[in-house]
């Protein structure tokens, strides 16, 4: 009877072990709020299974440091690798590798030149460029000057928010895009490269920032020159706290909700693990965000 018990148990122990799983996500920078706030979604969602360990990296918003960084995961035996690409065409390669060689890859946000990934869960991009384009345009009266705060142009969302808004903005002829500015989601950086257009004398009656971040650092920096923020029309992507009390007070017009898909992605990559049913990729639904229903919507941190 001791026998049959010690060989249940020992076969119990081998089925655990088996069982557990090492996920690991590289990230593009902890450096930015919402990445923050990415991480943490994934963090809180992995901690209901009790038979995953978890860590995560920083790429220091470095594509290479990024890429060093899931190669160092892949020497550490992962059984799943979640990233969010910064350079779409430049970590094409690694990623493929890690897939091609056996080991699942879901991408969150953002993703690669290829399919070689497991699943990809995103926002659609496009769609939300062309509602801010629209929105500024119906605000302009279909006449005005755009300046552009940029996200991180070698990142896909980079690409679509600028591909989707430039393909709807120009059914406005009488809209002119007067400037265009890479401040990667940084409020620092968004905030340096509004005050040197306005130092330059660059005259625009709308500034579409593509993240809350950067919106903010608009707002921060049309202050600073004495230039009231209600006398531009501005708009970001994110829909964070802060855009929700800057769209209140009327400094910033609108925000669109953009998830991190942290959750969602965790799912995703459990059923991956456990050879359940996957999608290979699923958009995320957003929301535009003016004063209309900021009171309705919540902020996604």
């Amino acid at each position: 009877m001791r026998l049959i018990l010690g060989v249940v148990l020992l076969f119990s122990l081998n089925l655990m072990a088996q069982d557990r799983f090492k996920i690991a996500f590289a990230q593009d920078t902890m450096g930015n709020d919402w990445r923050v706030a990415q991480v943490k979604e994934v963090e809180n969602a992995i901690k209901k299974y009790k038979n995953v360990d978890f860590f995560y990296t920083n790429g220091k918003g470095d594509t290479a440091t990024q890429i060093r960084n899931i190669e160092q995961i892949l020497e550490q035996n992962v059984d799943l690798l979640i990233t969010s690409p910064r350079g779409a065409k430049l970590m094409t390669p690694i990623v493929s590798k890690v897939y091609t060689n056996g080991t699942p890859v879901v991408l969150l946000s953002r993703t690669i030149m290829n399919d070689n990934y497991s699943s990809f869960l995103h926002p659609d991009n496009k769609l939300i460029a062309a509602q801010a384009a629209q929105y500024i345009a119906k605000r302009l009266k279909n006449k005005g000057k755009i300046f552009i705060l940029q996200h991180t142009p070698t990142s896909t969302p980079g690409m679509r928010r600028t591909q989707g808004f430039m393909d709807e903005i120009k059914k406005y002829p009488n809209i002119e895009i007067v400037g265009m500015k890479v401040a990667n989601s940084q409020q620092t950086e968004a905030i340096i490269q509004t005050e040197k257009v306005i130092l330059e004398g660059l005259k625009f009656d709308a500034i579409y920032a593509q993240s809350d971040s950067m919106a903010i650092g608009a707002i921060k920096a049309l202050k600073k020159h004495n230039i009231d923020p209600k006398s531009i029309i501005i708009t970001g992507i994110d829909y964070i706290s802060q855009a929700r009390e800057l769209i209140r007070k009327g400094e910033l017009d609108a925000s669109y909700v953009y998830p991190t898909a942290g959750k969602q992605g965790v799912e995703e990559a459990m059923k991956i693990l456990n050879k359940q049913n996957f999608k290979k990729e699923i958009i995320i639904p957003s929301t535009q965000v003016t004063k209309k229903n900021v009171e309705i919507v919540e902020p996604i941190f």
